[in-house]
């Protein structure tokens, strides 16, 4: 095989999905509110013909670090930078063709900033770095798996960069590679799986998706990021003909980088740590939708976590807000 699950998490989770019956989702069923929350893509069929165009932005926050369950104050001992803060922003832009009532494509694309704060250890003289740019393409196959269920196949294209830089206190003026966590891409193809099963009780629904990523080879910086898996389990509620709410539990857990970048000191900071990458993590997100017409849909998602655990020290997600509309013609 290409590709191996060393994450015990991401084994069970796994095997959890392949292990679920298949039956079949109506291509038909994606026009009946509530949807599932706009944080969840590729989760039904278009009839043949039919496009979407879709569009959201999304913010995260991450603040202070965790080693384990456990705070960890900075300074952080042995290292010479600690990071103490970074936001996330993100707008994707997607488009699904429905090529068949049985089978539809779906493309997506982001694009990202980051900008994290830190703190030299030795004189407490905090400074920032910053990156922006196009993330990694990725392509999926969505297909009928039964009566309540659609699978999706994928693959993603290494179009974001891994050689983002930006000048730091301790660089001369000059712009020196930025860690693992500030890059645009992975540098990897990896191959996408997912699964996702929706049931309606009169208007409202239950859902729960899987999603799994495997890199498949080192990047040109001969690192490989670490495997991901993510599974969601949500409830809408129809509040009215137009509009729904949603509570959503979400499961992630990511493994560490294999191999090295050979730029980055991993004693400089722990984000340059290819060891100290990897996490378990349990979002509970809010959500509502609204159908501003037959063919719009608007929504928005927020989430706080209520687990963590990270091999760190690593910076903690705090809160996560995400914006979507969605066009169909």
């Amino acid at each position: 095989m290409l590709v191996s699950v060393k994450n015990k998490t991401m084994k069970k989770i796994l095997f959890v999905a392949l292990m679920l019956p298949l039956s079949a989702f109506s291509a038909h069923q994606h026009h009946v509110v509530p949807q599932a929350p706009i944080g969840i893509m590729g989760y039904h069929l278009h009839p043949e013909g039919e496009w979407m165009m879709s569009y959201s932005y999304m913010q995260m926050r991450m603040d202070g670090n965790l080693q384990g369950r456990d705070s960890v104050d900075a300074p952080l001992p042995g290292y010479m930078v600690s990071p103490l803060a970074m936001d996330m922003k993100m707008h994707m832009l997607g488009v699904m063709y429905g090529y068949s009532n049985s089978l539809t494509m779906m493309a997506m694309i982001p694009v990202k900033s980051y900008s994290m704060d830190l703190m030299l250890n030795m004189n407490s003289k905090e400074f920032s770095t910053e990156s922006s740019g196009v993330g990694d393409l990725k392509l999926s196959a969505i297909f009928q798996t039964g009566m309540h269920w659609v699978s999706s196949v994928g693959l993603n294209l290494p179009t974001g960069s891994i050689d983002e830089k930006d000048i730091n206190p301790q660089s001369s003026g000059n712009a020196v590679q930025l860690p693992y966590p500030m890059q645009m891409g992975s540098g990897s193809y990896e191959l996408s799986m997912n699964s996702t099963y929706i049931k309606m009780f009169g208007k409202n629904s239950w859902g729960n998706k899987a999603n799994f990523i495997f890199r498949l080879n080192e990047n040109a910086r001969d690192y490989k990021l670490g495997n991901s898996g993510e599974l969601s389990s949500w409830y809408s509620v129809s509040v009215s003909d137009k509009s729904s709410l949603s509570c959503r539990l979400k499961f992630l857990s990511w493994g560490d980088i294999s191999g090295m970048d050979g730029r980055l000191n991993p004693d400089m900071v722990p984000t340059a740590d290819a060891n100290l990458r990897a996490g378990h993590r349990a979002d509970l997100l809010l959500g509502g939708n609204y159908r501003l017409t037959k063919t719009v849909l608007l929504g928005v998602e927020a989430g706080l976590p209520v687990y963590q655990s990270l091999h760190g020290p690593q910076l903690e997600t705090d809160l996560s807000v995400e914006l979507g509309v969605q066009y169909e013609f």
